[in-house]
């Protein structure tokens, strides 16, 4: 056990680096992600093991890895930065005078059609704000990488997150003019034998199921079809119906303009797919801080006008 009187006290920066190297598993990528040499990042875990008297990671050539006594430190250290933060801004008036660094991930199609044309708006209204913001369709791991918050669309699966519903986005089934000038236009299901599906997977080496249609009941039923492309992005899905590689099946609002422009058309409207549950997501916290909260109730301001309202009868994952 460490002597009190010469153990240096504990600074912020000392828990935000070991919170970034629990979540991370690595000194290496902790301390890239601080912007701090890795000879800082562990002496700053050093330190807090020394104040604390206890080994907060195993350590190998390969993995860190938090000990039990690690873990818990963990927990409190997240709580007491999230309390921290939102101390520094709590007599600050509610609608402005938030600080700090806002982590967020969303899909492609979202950020580039949606958030970030509007943007403007939000961090005009909290110029103190930086918002760092992941436009992918992979996957994120929130605690891991570190994000405030994500938008996700589709079917939930991690229970260990907390899910704010926000609605649905109604689907469209949609070719270009190139397209069904060669094919034709497909009136009816049986019609698809003779097209093409522009074939997307969240990870190349899956297989797409095919034509995804819902009967009156609300179930979910496919035409397998053929295409001689498949895609795990969703910029590259419809680029591929553009080009009059297929037909494919999006979210509505991502296909706007280009309906509007005459460059897609829409097929089949009686045989689209499922709404596809829209939520956004975040680890399980005593209290969010602040800055959070406000950028997810400007989120789902913007978004919920262009959702349908979500069935509580829809098979979404309660997490």
């Amino acid at each position: 056990m460490s002597d009190p009187l010469t153990t240096p006290p504990l600074s912020i920066e000392t828990l935000q680096v070991f919170v970034r190297v629990a979540e991370l598993a690595s000194f290496t990528q902790a301390a890239q992600s601080l912007g701090l040499p890795k000879a800082s990042a562990s002496t700053a875990v050093q330190r807090l093991e020394a104040s604390l008297g206890t080994r907060l990671f195993h350590r190998t050539t390969r993995r860190v890895q938090l000990t039990q006594d690690g873990q818990a430190c963990y927990e409190r250290c997240k709580d007491l930065l999230a309390d921290l933060d939102d101390m520094q801004t709590m007599f600050q008036p509610a609608a402005s005078g938030l600080r700090g660094r806002l982590r967020v991930d969303m899909p492609m199609r979202v950020a580039h059609d949606v958030v970030i044309q509007r943007l403007p708006e939000f961090l005009a209204a909290h110029p103190g704000l930086e918002v760092e913001l992941s436009s992918t369709d992979r996957r994120v791991d929130v605690v891991r990488e570190g994000f405030d918050c994500v938008l996700r669309v589709g079917p939930l699966s991690d229970s260990t997150l907390v899910a704010r519903p926000l609605g649905a986005m109604e689907m469209a089934n949609l070719a270009s003019p190139a397209y069904l000038a060669r094919h034709g236009t497909p009136m009816s299901l049986e019609d698809l034998a003779d097209h093409r599906l522009v074939q997307y997977v969240t990870t190349l080496g899956q297989r797409c199921p095919g034509f995804e249609w819902v009967d009156d009941h609300g179930a979910a039923h496919f035409v397998p079809m053929g295409g001689s492309l498949t895609v795990s992005d969703s910029g590259a899905y419809t680029a591929a119906c553009l080009a009059g590689l297929g037909l494919i099946q999006v979210p509505r609002h991502g296909a706007e303009q280009e309906v509007l422009d005459g460059r897609l058309v829409e097929v089949l409207p009686r045989w689209r797919a499922a709404p596809m549950p829209v939520h956004l997501l975040y680890a399980h916290r005593r209290q969010l801080p602040r800055r959070v909260q406000a950028f997810m109730q400007w989120l789902a301001d913007l978004l919920t006008p262009r959702l349908l309202p979500l069935s509580s009868a829809s098979s979404v994952s309660s997490s």
